[in-house]
């Protein structure tokens, strides 16, 4: 029976869903959604605040500030809360309404650009306000999840040994791809302890990171306006992009059997169903990361009207997901 005296020390990292009965592939998905934080970004978060800790940069009067769509906001609202320090989350118009008010309700105080850089979009306006805070402020304390190596180096450490010893036969991982700590983290591990696996990152359609065009996107947590400093393109094997129509699709369809994911699970399992199709995978072992639930997702990819507005209104009648090999 774990017990806990502060909320970041539980992780469930061993529950898998299998999902061949529902998409007809055998497909086995890590779910990383079963902590305080509700994402896998309560590791990365962690493991950057206690570096953060240990080198003196964060002590008594610090106060947090990053930027973040979501995820990371929540995990690093619950740690700032627990070690009593302050946060103030930077995020713009696309992060969710219960996203934001749960970081409220945590204490952290959340700041909504609403206004996109010009060159570099939404995450150059939540930049360029970090940065400036800092500046004005030296309380402020920024982690920076997009060059700090310690947001992959937590899944080097755990998420990629705990797949490892759950499918030591592993063939393939699929690993959607945000700040890239995740993919890296894992990609890190496998390459140099299981050279064998295949390593597949999953991108959203408009995301630049693997040097694709820009493009509009809705769905917080994948994808990047530029190019992600951790990412490292020798560790990936292939690149998988997917339209956010199909990953709303999947999400639906896993919905409908009682599975309820956020938009990049989704992603996630539409790319990975779609590699599947397109390989004899009959006798692969495959695993890909669910980094969230879909709670935090009632009031967009859940909710039929904004849909349609967003995507057109046939987009919750087709039943096949579609990704696009990069």
């Amino acid at each position: 029976m774990p017990i806990i005296s502060a909320p970041q020390e539980f992780n469930q990292d061993d529950l898998y869903v299998d999902l061949r009965s529902i998409f007809g592939h055998a497909l086995f998905l890590k779910c990383e959604g079963f902590n305080f934080a509700g994402s896998v970004k309560l590791k990365a978060a962690n493991e950057m605040v206690e570096a953060a800790e240990r080198s003196g940069v964060l002590r008594p009067g610090s106060v947090l500030v990053e930027s973040s769509s979501g995820n990371l906001g929540v995990a690093l609202s619950i740690i700032a809360a627990s070690k009593g320090y302050g946060f103030r989350c930077v995020t713009d118009s696309r992060c969710n309404l219960a996203t934001r008010l749960l970081m409220e309700a945590l204490g952290s105080e959340v700041h909504v650009v609403t206004e996109p850089d010009p060159e570099t979009g939404y995450l150059g306006a939540r930049l360029n306000y970090v940065r400036n805070l800092c500046a004005s402020d030296k309380r402020y304390v920024w982690l920076n999840q997009y060059t700090n190596a310690n947001a992959w180096k937590a899944h080097y450490r755990t998420t990629g040994p705990a797949i490892a010893r759950q499918f030591p036969g592993l063939d393939v991982l699929f690993v959607g791809a945000g700040t890239t700590g995740t993919l890296m983290g894992c990609a890190r591990y496998f390459k140099e302890h299981h050279p064998s696996v295949r390593i597949v990152a999953v991108d959203p359609v408009g995301s630049v990171s693997f040097g694709t065009p820009a493009a509009r996107r809705m769905l917080p947590g994948l994808g990047m306006n530029v190019r992600p400093p951790l990412l490292d393109e020798g560790y990936v094997d292939e690149v998988l992009h997917v339209e956010e129509g199909d990953a709303i699709r999947t999400c639906h369809q896993l919905a409908r059997r009682g599975f309820l994911f956020g938009g990049s699970t989704g992603t996630v399992v539409s790319g990975a169903m779609d590699w599947l199709a397109r390989h004899d995978a009959r006798d692969l072992t495959a695993v890909a990361i669910a980094p969230d639930l879909g709670e935090r997702y009632l009031d967009t990819i859940y909710q039929s009207n904004w849909v349609q507005d967003l995507y057109g209104d046939d987009v919750l009648d087709a039943r096949s997901t579609v990704a696009r090999a990069a």
